[in-house]
């Protein structure tokens, strides 16, 4: 059973205790062993966690239940205490740049090597990083970047990030409802009764698609703005080799003798707070135009007193 975030990227309590507590009670029809993953299990609220709590403690010998995190900090210590650390080393750079060119994905060299830092070590999302979607992420990023350094915040830049989201969810559905209604004619299965339940079904996982892939553009969005700010403190720290937007190193060059890096860093932190503050269903709008401003008021102020 494999259990993904919903919506806004959270486990839904229901769900959880559904489809992972009480599948969990129950012996593998098949095979010797039940099996729960649970992705993204940061993503889980307080009441999933502490309702999961039990049956992390005393599973039965043939339950195993693994939990997916990027940020394993942000689960409970009691989930922490109750579970088997496996640490995964993400794949570098070149390997990922590598991946990209083999298959023919990116402009250059440059843009891959970008794409492939930026993605800190997963394929998935460098891909996503060399298609018109993710340029239009990176350029919007910088754009955001832009306007929080020269305080011309008349052009809402941040809601082209809403936008270019809303776009990659949007091809996401429909990619997945096309491919399912292709796998349900190669089965026979798109007339009739069953030709309904599989349109259904397919508009169903075409939604949940949708959401994912717009919930995950936007969180990328983010993470290229907290980019942006990492590579404008490196520079202005004297530490250019580990820029990030290689492809643009120009962009951050311009800046160093206004930007201070311990602002930039700062900014960083501000934006990862959004991050966090998004998967909790806040305004997504009212929330980037928040950080775009504050970004602006933290950058300036650094300036001021140089």
């Amino acid at each position: 059973m494999w259990l993904a975030p919903r919506g806004a990227a959270q486990h839904l309590v229901d769900e959880v205790r559904q489809r992972v507590i009480t599948a969990a009670a129950y012996r593998p029809f098949e095979g010797a062993r039940r099996i729960f993953v649970i992705e993204g299990a940061d993503a889980m609220a307080d009441e999933s966690q502490n309702a999961l709590l039990k049956t992390l403690e005393e599973p039965h010998g043939f339950v195993h239940i693994i939990l997916i995190s990027a940020e394993p900090e942000l689960l409970l210590e009691t989930v922490r205490s109750r579970c088997q650390e496996v640490r995964f080393r993400p794949l570098d750079a070149d390997t990922v740049a590598g991946e990209l060119a083999s298959r023919g994905l990116g402009e250059d060299d440059a843009e891959r090597i970008a794409a492939a830092r930026l993605a800190s070590g997963d394929p998935r999302r460098a891909e996503f990083l060399v298609s018109e979607e993710g340029r239009e992420l990176r350029s919007v990023a910088a754009e955001c970047i832009a306007a929080a350094l020269s305080g011309d915040l008349t052009s809402a830049p941040w809601r082209r990030m809403l936008t270019a989201a809303e776009s990659a969810g949007t091809r996401a559905g429909e990619e997945t409802v096309e491919r399912l209604a292709s796998a349900a004619a190669e089965a026979g299965q798109d007339e009739g009764r069953a030709g309904r339940r599989a349109a259904r079904e397919a508009e169903e996982a075409g939604r949940r698609a949708s959401r994912r892939a717009r919930v995950e553009a936007l969180d990328a969005g983010l993470g290229l703005l907290a980019a942006w700010l990492r590579d404008l403190a490196a520079v202005a720290d004297g530490a250019e080799d580990l820029v990030l937007n290689v492809d643009r190193l120009d962009e951050p060059r311009e800046a160093p003798e206004a930007v201070d890096a311990r602002a930039a860093r700062r900014g960083g932190e501000l934006v990862m707070d959004t991050r966090r503050r998004l998967t909790v269903n806040v305004g997504e709008e009212l929330a980037l135009e928040t950080l775009v401003y504050r970004l602006h008021a933290l950058l300036s102020s650094s300036r001021s007193r140089g």
